[in-house]
């Protein structure tokens, strides 16, 4: 998550804000209203983790599937719609990443707390990867 947002997020929002002639309403609807979802989804992860920890192995039960899914799921539609309102344009490894999250939901009481931590996690990872990878081949561009 942390990659996801900071490597290019962070910082091209705050450059945006400080060129922006609307600085006042664009750091208002980017920072602190497109953060609600980024944030919940961060303390959702974290709800998920904690009870992945206390009970690793059977089948997950509905409060195990809603966190370790609904956190990342809200982590990234805050994150997509922050980055579309700083960068103009919808980042393509985030929609996938909501979409598997989705997909993911629908099977996800088959698979174990752990593993079910291991899939969300992995999706994340290659969200990250497929975003700093596009971002690098569009300023080479």
């Amino acid at each position: 998550m942390w990659w996801i947002y900071f490597h290019k997020g962070a910082e091209a929002g705050s450059e945006l804000i400080s060129k922006s002639t609307e600085s006042g309403r664009l750091a208002r609807s980017a920072y602190t209203y497109l953060h609600m979802p980024i944030v919940a989804g961060i303390i959702l992860s974290a709800v998920a983790d904690e009870l992945v920890l206390k009970h690793p192995t059977g089948h997950s039960d509905l409060d195990t599937v809603l966190s370790a899914i609904g956190g990342p799921l809200l982590f990234l539609v805050g994150t997509i719609l922050f980055k579309l309102d700083i960068r103009g344009f919808l980042q393509l490894s985030h929609g996938v990443g909501i979409i598997a999250l989705a997909v993911l939901a629908w099977f996800a009481r088959d698979f174990s707390p752990v593993m079910l931590s291991v899939l969300t996690s992995a999706l994340l990872i290659v969200v990250a990867v497929w975003e700093s990878l596009s971002l690098r081949s569009r300023s080479a561009e």
